[in-house]
C-alpha cells in the first residue's frame, strides 16, 4: 500500500482474514484475543504501516496522555535541562510531551497556549514571559490543568515551582562582597520577570547588610539571549562606569561577559569576578569554572510534573501546590571539579 494512503483497520482485517472488531481488540491488547492472534495482527499492521489515530483514541478515552511544555527560549541550556527532565518523568508515567518555544514573546505565548489546548492536552507546564497575565487568568477561568515553572505571579494564585531567587541573589552578591569587591554590576533580567525581581531584592539586601550604597548605574536589565550581555558591557564601559564584580542573571550571561572581558584585556577573576546563576555546569562541561547559584534543577522539573499529575487526577480539587526550591552558592576554583550527580542535588 502507498505510504501516503492511510491504513485503516479494515485493511488489516482483510489481510488477516478476521473482523475489524478483532483487529481493534488485538491492537488494544484486549484479553478476549489470543496472544498468537494478537502477534499475527500486530505484524500485519506493522508491515502495512498502520498508525493509530491518537485523536480518535483520546476522544474515546477522554485523555490524550499528552502534556504541553511551553518555554521562553529553547536555546537556553536551563530550558533544555528542564525539558529533558520533564519528558523523562512524564514518560515514566505514560505521558508524551510536545514543546513550544515563545522567544519571550507574549503574543507567541498566547498562540502557544491556544495550540496546546487545540491539541486537547491533559495539562500544561509553562515558564511564562510575564509581560502580561491575561493568558494565565484565562487558564484559571477555563479550569485548565497547568503549573508554572521558574516564574510565578504574586497577584494570581496558581500552582508553581520556583527557585528561592531572593536567597540566590543574596548569596551571589554577598560572595562578591566577601571577596572584597566594592562595585558590583548586576546584569539582571527584565523587572517584570518574577525571578529577576527577587534576585534584585537579594542583591540589595546583601549590599545593605554591608552598608553599601545601592548605585542604580550598576543595575542593568537585559534580555537573557545571546549578544545582549556583551552589548550591555560595551555601553557600561563606554560610560566609564567602574566595576570589579558582576552578578549575572544566568550562567549564559556570565560566560558571555567573561569571554568578552577577556578578549578586551581584563583578567578574570583578578580584575573582575563574575558569579552566574543556574549552575549549568552540573550538566554541561565548560572549560571555564564558574561560581554560580545552584539548585537541583531535576528536582524542580520533577516537582512540576508531580503537581500537574495531581491536578489531572483530582480536577475538582481547590488545593494549590507552591514549591520554592532551596538555593546555594557553588564556588568553583578549579577546572576539574565536575561531578554532575553531586552538583545537581546539592
Amino acid at each position: 500500500m502507498s505510504k501516503y494512503k492511510k491504513v485503516k483497520l479494515k485493511h488489516i482485517a482483510e489481510q488477516a482474514g478476521v473482523s475489524i472488531n478483532t483487529v481493534s481488540h488485538a491492537l488494544n491488547d484486549k484479553s478476549d484475543i489470543s496472544e498468537k492472534t494478537k502477534e499475527r495482527i500486530r505484524k500485519i499492521a506493522k508491515n502495512l504501516g498502520y498508525i493509530p489515530d491518537a485523536v480518535a483514541g483520546s476522544m474515546r478515552k477522554g485523555s490524550t496522555k499528552t502534556i504541553g511544555v511551553i518555554i521562553p527560549d529553547i536555546m537556553d541550556p536551563l530550558m533544555s535541562i528542564w525539558v529533558k527532565d520533564i519528558e523523562t518523568k512524564l514518560r515514566q508515567n505514560g505521558y508524551n510531551i510536545f514543546v513550544i518555544n515563545t522567544d519571550e514573546n507574549y503574543a507567541l505565548e498566547e498562540k502557544a497556549l491556544v495550540l496546546a489546548l487545540s491539541k486537547k492536552v491533559d495539562g500544561i507546564i509553562l515558564c511564562p514571559c510575564q509581560k502580561d497575565d491575561k493568558d494565565i487568568i484565562f487558564l484559571k477561568k477555563k479550569r485548565i490543568n497547568f503549573v508554572l515553572l521558574g516564574r510565578r505571579f504574586n497577584h494570581i494564585k496558581t500552582d508553581y515551582v520556583v527557585a528561592d531567587d531572593l536567597k540566590g541573589g543574596y548569596l551571589a552578591t554577598k560572595h562578591l562582597l566577601d571577596q572584597g569587591r566594592k562595585r558590583i554590576l548586576l546584569l539582571n533580567g527584565h523587572s517584570y520577570i518574577s525571578s529577576a525581581q527577587e534576585r534584585y531584592r537579594g542583591y540589595t539586601e546583601a549590599l545593605k547588610e554591608k552598608k553599601q550604597k545601592i548605585d542604580n548605574s550598576l543595575v542593568y536589565e537585559i534580555a537573557n539571549t545571546s549578544g545582549n550581555s556583551m552589548q550591555a558591557i560595551k555601553k557600561i564601559l563606554g560610560k566609564k562606569i567602574k566595576f570589579d564584580g558582576i552578578f549575572a542573571f544566568s550562567d549564559l550571561m556570565a560566560w558571555e561577559v567573561i569571554a568578552f572581558l577577556q578578549e578586551i584585556g581584563f583578567k578574570i577573576p583578578e580584575d573582575v569576578e563574575v558569579v552566574g546563576y543556574d549552575n549549568i555546569q552540573s550538566r554541561f562541561y565548560f572549560p571555564y569554572s564558574l561560581t554560580t547559584v545552584n539548585y537541583p534543577k531535576r528536582t524542580a522539573a520533577h516537582k512540576a510534573v508531580d503537581i500537574l499529575l495531581k491536578k489531572i487526577a483530582n480536577p475538582d480539587s481547590q488545593q494549590y501546590f507552591q514549591e520554592i526550591i532551596d538555593t546555594n552558592l557553588f564556588i568553583r576554583k578549579q577546572q576539574n571539579n565536575y561531578d554532575p550527580d553531586y552538583l545537581e542535588e546539592h
